[in-house]
């Protein structure tokens, strides 16, 4: 087997793409395809015919940057990726952007590109792999066998979201999953030890990881460390593989000027003409490297047409167990959800975040696919599910996920779950660490993931704890972030509500912000549905077209209906609208919208207890908002609504100075 060859030709369409389309990074795919071929022709399983085959190995090619090395190895597969894919490189419409985007190029398992993101979406897709490995595997039948391999650069390592998901990996003991470290040592700046000189082995050892060592450019040696790697059945492995960025170009090897710009016409040429290319024929694939792939293809083939077979007996030998696998897989709900759900005693408030925590309860026994954690703060999030067990160290059966103080490891983990498939996932934390994960929600909503993101301790309203705890401007971030449905529920019928939109969404990420502290269950004129719809009308002080309208979510709906009906009191027509949710709200037709908030009616006041940025659009020009345009304060609850404006009385006082204007 010719892998020099194979190696060389990566190496060639590489450079070629990013000279063509004038913009690129190849020093990382010269330097790491040597690695990428053992990979792929002597390890990797999977179809490109059938690139959903749920018991496929997941390549993640974290390093993104690198991306037409991906490229070229998902064409010489024979994924769905054409030369002309190829020579559009980074071109509008194309099917080979910048950086891997997954759903849009056959073959790509992930998004990547910010660095250290691909690391913590293997950890999840080795997780995933694992829990559905214990749940579903019988003797003789191990239906869920397959391995996660990523190749991870300097830029990775560094980044602080590597440093928790592998941590957590360790701890785990996730044996599958491979990571093999492009170490060369530069970066953008220049050499790497201009900030940074750890040592890689003493760290991955204290994570309990397998390390190995190898030349990154001997295929031999790279051959005996992935052996290795499959052979260690405790920890996860790092091989560290020492390589050249720009291998080949004899101006630009070991050089940063390589890593984010065309090499050049003439450098091209001389690096063809090192590597034994033909130096003046663009995007050549020799015929050899081609039969050496199609050969590979018919393994893959067979490998899969095995795995059928396997699944088939396993079906006559297991058929309630094939069954849930295959319900599992397709991501498909059980019928009748809302029945499932807990009724709540209208005389007794409630924080949000425990009505969430009764209704995951239900839906824990109804959706035995559900599966998630928080960042160490399950107690106060409410999502511990209390009939099952911790997913733990060589211990996969349970379905509580203990992600520890690592909130952007979490994100990034669940995301590689969802990707990889066959479990539903939330993760916890408080809305104010919302920062701490926004790259992976941000990712999330890129790739369109069905993560469910909760978020309690929503406002300043947690109280004493203080302005460092008490979240402001965080909403108003989520919202900015495209296909990211943000729910803010006001009492237990919206949150059920929300959790039933957050199952049934796909398409994209969602995000419940619950409340700490209690809320009243409202007394409402329309059914809750209008949940769905984004807005709705909660209360109105009679028919007619009113002369007000009072909009609030969460917490503050209740003090919103409070004022109303004060107003109404006084002769005023007023309506009170819920609002849980901008982004279904703007999905609506106009006819809706206009329902709900109709434009004859100038008088609007919002109340938040969050960042006022971005209610405009709602209020308009004659309208006002009663938000936090400042940072909290440590006081007791009552103290923070009075002192703030967040009671009745105070927004009926701004109601009453908006309406006499």
């Amino acid at each position: 087997m010719n892998l020099t060859r194979a190696a060389h030709t990566l190496r060639g369409l590489a450079i070629d793409g990013i000279q063509k389309a004038n913009s690129g990074h190849p020093g990382m795919p010269l330097g790491a395809a040597d690695m990428a071929a053992v990979l792929f022709l002597k390890f990797l399983k999977h179809n490109p015919a059938h690139p959903d085959w749920p018991d496929r190995d997941r390549y993640v090619q974290s390093a993104g940057h690198g991306s037409m090395l991906l490229y070229g190895l998902l064409h010489l597969s024979g994924y769905d990726v054409t030369m002309e894919d190829l020579q559009n490189f980074r071109q509008w419409n194309s099917r080979t952007p910048g950086h891997p985007e997954v759903g849009l190029t056959p073959g790509v398992e992930t998004t990547t590109g910010p660095l250290g993101q691909g690391c913590g979406n293997a950890v999840g897709m080795a997780l995933a792999e694992a829990m559905l490995a214990a749940r579903f595997n019988r003797d003789g039948f191990p239906v869920v066998d397959h391995r996660t391999y990523v190749i991870a650069g300097d830029g990775d390592l560094m980044e602080g979201v590597s440093h928790e998901v592998f941590s957590l990996a360790g701890h785990l003991g996730l044996h599958k999953l491979t990571v093999l470290y492009d170490s060369n040592r530069i970066t953008i700046e220049g050499a790497t030890d201009l900030a940074y000189t750890d040592d890689v082995r003493q760290r991955f050892e204290g994570y309990r990881w397998n390390v190995l060592e190898a030349d990154g450019h001997d295929h031999a040696a790279i051959e005996a460390a992935l052996n290795a790697a499959r052979a260690e059945t405790r920890r996860p492995t790092l091989i560290i593989c020492r390589t050249h960025i720009g291998k080949g170009s004899p101006k630009f090897q070991d050089s940063a000027e390589c890593h984010g710009s065309p090499l050049g016409a003439d450098e091209i040429r001389a690096t063809k003409k090192a590597l034994g290319l033909p130096e003046d024929q663009l995007f050549h694939v020799p015929a050899e490297v081609r039969d050496l792939f199609a050969q590979r293809r018919k393994e893959w083939a067979a490998q899969q047409v095995a795995w059928e077979r396997l699944m088939a007996d396993y079906a006559k030998a297991y058929p309630a167990e094939a069954a849930e696998y295959k319900a599992f897989i397709s991501g498909a709900l059980p019928a009748g959800l809302a029945s499932r759900f807990p009724s709540f005693d209208p005389a007794k408030p409630i924080a949000t975040r425990q009505a969430s925590g009764a209704v995951l309860q239900s839906l824990a026994e109804a959706v035995p696919n559900l599966v998630g954690g928080s960042a160490d703060l399950a107690p106060s999030t409410n999502t511990f599910l209390k009939k099952y067990s911790s997913v733990g160290p060589g211990r996969f059966e349970g379905r509580n996920l203990h992600f520890g103080i690592r909130e952007h490891g979490m994100g990034s983990v669940l995301n590689g779950m969802a990707l990889h498939g066959g479990w539903i996932v939330y993760g916890a934390t408080f809305l104010v660490f919302s920062d701490y994960m926004k790259p992976a929600i941000r990712l999330a909503a890129m790739s369109h993931l069905p993560v469910i993101f909760l978020f309690t301790h929503d406002s300043i309203f947690l109280g004493e704890d203080g302005p460092t705890h008490q979240p402001v401007e965080q909403l108003a971030a989520l919202r900015a972030i495209p296909n990211l449905v943000v729910l803010r529920p006001a009492d237990p019928a919206e949150t059920a509500a929300a959790w039933r939109i957050a199952l049934e969404r796909r398409q994209g990420p969602t995000a419940l912000i619950l409340s700490r502290q209690a809320v009243p269950h409202l007394d409402r004129a329309a059914a809750v549905g209008g949940v769905e719809q984004g807005a709705y009308t909660l209360w109105s002080s009679g028919a007619g077209e009113p002369e007000l309208i009072l909009i609030g979510t969460g917490s503050e709906t209740a003090v919103a209906l409070e004022a109303g009906k004060k107003l109404a009191g006084e002769g005023k027509r007023v309506r009170v609208v819920s609002m849980p949710s901008w982004e279904l709200f703007e999905r609506q037709p106009e006819s809706v919208r206009e329902s709900v908030l109709p434009s004859r009616c100038a008088k609007r006041l919002a109340v938040e207890a969050g960042s006022p940025l971005g209610w405009e659009r709602y209020v308009g020009q004659g309208g006002r908002i009663v938000g936090m345009p400042r940072y909290g304060a440590s006081a007791p609850q009552k103290v923070l609504a009075s002192e703030f404006g967040f009671t009745a009385e105070r927004v009926a006082a701004a109601a009453r100075e908006m309406l006499a204007k």
